[in-house]
């Protein structure tokens, strides 16, 4: 069974966008540093330039993943990742209404309902490796119902006061987590955490 894990870059007080969705300061951490990073958007390459510490975290995290399960307001605001998520790799939108433009058979994206069929859809795209979750609410989902086992935060130092919460409406009782490994970097801190379970 391959293990679902949730990340996210984040402020101090806990926001993962401020207000009016802006997410320019939870990843200003992206282009704040000497060392070139390059992510595929599609068929277009995004630049990133961030510190040498942040660019050996990033380069670790795809070759963890073997699928991703995407909410459908991760999946528009990223407007299908142009087709081609960044990590390369297949993407399950969680979602009832599936857009007509994306649900062809030779369509790079897997559509499901609920969230038990489309952790079930990753398991077979994932062939053993890990699921990333993308979105707060699909993460606050599979933390509700216990299968979240991993969460990432890329800590940034900045309070924002408001905009979208990662942890909001849990509506259960405390989790307990377990350290698995703090980096410090310039402009963040890259923290994992497991779920104790």
């Amino acid at each position: 069974m391959s293990t679902i894990g949730a990340g996210f870059s984040m402020s101090l007080d806990g926001f993962i966008e401020g207000p009016n969705k802006d997410m320019s300061q939870v990843f200003a951490w992206m282009f704040a540093g000497p060392t070139e990073v390059t992510a595929s958007m599609g068929d277009r390459e995004l630049e990133l330039k961030m510190s040498a510490e942040s660019a050996e975290h990033m380069e670790e995290l795809p070759k963890a993943f073997g699928a991703i399960i995407s909410g459908r307001g991760m999946f528009d605001a990223a407007r299908a990742w142009g087709g081609k998520h960044p990590m390369n790799v297949p993407v399950v939108v969680l979602t009832h209404n599936p857009p007509a433009e994306w649900t062809k058979p030779d369509s790079p994206f897997t559509f499901a309902n609920t969230l038990e069929d489309a952790i079930a859809k990753a398991e077979k795209l994932a062939d053993g490796k890990s699921i990333g979750v993308g979105g707060a609410d699909v993460a606050q989902q599979c933390l509700k119902v216990g299968v979240l086992d991993e969460i990432g935060i890329d800590l940034v130092p900045v309070l924002l006061g408001e905009g979208t919460p990662f942890f909001k409406h849990l509506g259960i009782e405390p989790i307990q987590l377990e350290i698995i490994s703090v980096k410090p970097a310039p402009n963040v801190t890259h923290l994992s955490y497991r779920v104790k379970k």
